[in-house]
């Protein structure tokens, strides 16, 4: 079965439906001094945002590069929001780690400063071994003509939710589940155990809603109008009148699985059934839960699942233009995605592995968590997705911290769903107007 699922979701890569056309560094393993210096000749830095589990794991593997390769390697790792704001600083002082963990949301707009460098040379010349990677997979770091990151691994959005509390209460989730039938869910849980949904939380909604309407982002908003918009904040504003999404005064809004309310809270008060992420977050959240608490993982609501459903790279390993061991920082990547040995320790924490050979190696070693991931991609998104979206532009990072904003006020009581999406109509496009 393990074999089955994680040789289908590489097959399912190469079928083309995932086609797409201050960090410095510092003692191993430890949250950094940002006034380090980047990799110097006597070793590398790397720097990545992750949860516990990934942090303990990649740190282990960097341990043992060097004990392979006799390279030492300093890693840094942060929480989503930090990792972003600090890259930013040191990219703007030139002093980027060697390797970088990268995301979609980011790859276009590095790419176009100039901040991280072509690895199409180390692919050609068997530094980075892509042997074992379909030309889709390699394609999926790609931004014109060059291939500037090289993906760990496969994943897709996601809700994930407290199945015990659930099956204790005699209420069942279905798969491909629409928007409309979520909110009746939701509201059904709150009636019988007082635990509300966090569906409308940190941004990650948008993608969901605005693919199922077909008014993406591209280099702009979606859409004709702000009208197009007040339906999205509507859920929340109603949600939290009724009672059935969770507001800002009984949880703070994370990106974070170890300080998501699902997993991290006391009572129903401050805690709640559910919560949207990538796939392979899978193994951060159910090692956060409480003993006893099985969390499963569904795919998130919204108008026409089909539409709003794809596949993606987890995130991918990126050799920036600050290092001053461009191929020593290739030979790294080369190890975290052909390794053996590293993916002993790394197994599908960061996605359903890219190289076909290791995919089939770990396998015996899955978590449950893991394996049910790889069921997910197959099973549930494969057969009712659409193709990858186009990377984000830039500006992209400051219009999702006004969307994050807002949606705070409308859950606040201090904005209407029609101001709010007024206000992110025509400050997103300005945001976007101005980058460009």
């Amino acid at each position: 079965m393990k074999r089955n699922y994680l040789k289908k979701v590489l097959a399912l890569a190469a079928a083309g439906t995932l086609a797409v056309s201050s960090l410095a560094g510092c003692a191993s393993g430890t949250k950094g001094d940002s006034t380090a210096a980047a990799g110097s000749a006597a070793g590398l830095t790397m720097a990545w945002w992750g949860n516990q589990v990934r942090n303990e794991r990649t740190q282990q593997v960097l341990d043992q590069y060097k004990e392979a390769s006799g390279v030492a390697v300093s890693g840094q790792f942060f929480q989503w929001d930090d990792y972003w704001s600090k890259l930013a600083t040191s990219a703007a002082g030139k002093k980027m780690p060697d390797i970088i963990q990268m995301d979609m949301s980011y790859l276009q707009q590095y790419v176009d400063k100039g901040q991280l460098l072509d690895l199409t040379s180390y692919i050609e010349n068997g530094t980075i071994d892509t042997s074992n990677l379909t030309e889709d997979i390699i394609k999926m770091g790609k931004v014109g003509d060059g291939i500037y990151g090289i993906a760990s691994g496969t994943s897709s959005p996601c809700m994930f939710y407290n199945k015990t509390l659930l099956d204790e209460n005699g209420i069942t989730i279905k798969d491909n589940m629409t928007l409309d039938e979520f909110i009746e869910t939701a509201k059904q849980v709150y009636e019988k155990t007082g635990y509300r949904a966090n569906l409308i939380h940190y941004g990650l909604y948008m993608e969901i809603y605005t693919r199922a309407r077909d008014v993406q982002a591209t280099n702009q908003l979606g859409g004709a109008s702000a009208a197009d918009y007040v339906d999205y904040f509507k859920i929340s504003e109603d949600g939290v009148k009724e009672g059935w999404h969770i507001s800002p005064t009984q949880a703070a809004d994370t990106a974070s699985a170890e300080e998501d309310p699902m997993v991290y809270g006391s009572n129903p008060d401050n805690m709640t059934w559910c919560t949207i992420n990538g796939s392979a977050m899978i193994t951060a959240y159910q090692s956060a839960a409480a003993e006893g608490t099985d969390i499963a993982i569904t795919s998130i609501p919204s108008d026409d699942p089909k539409k709003s459903n794809y596949v993606k790279p987890s995130m991918y390993f990126s050799v920036t233009a600050d290092t001053g061991n461009p191929e020593e920082a290739a030979k790294l990547i080369n190890y975290l995605i052909n390794s053996s040995e590293a993916y002993q320790i790394l197994l599908a924490e960061r996605g359903i592995p890219v190289s076909t050979v290791i995919s089939e190696e770990i396998m015996p070693l899955l978590s449950q968590g893991e394996q049910e991931n790889a069921a997910y991609i197959i099973d549930v998104v494969t057969p009712n997705s659409s193709e990858l979206p186009p990377l984000a532009a830039e500006g992209n990072s400051e219009a999702q911290d006004l969307l994050r904003k807002l949606e705070e006020k409308v859950k606040y009581g201090e904005y209407t769903a029609e101001q709010a999406a007024e206000e992110y109509f025509t400050g997103a496009n300005e945001i976007y107007k101005q980058h460009q």
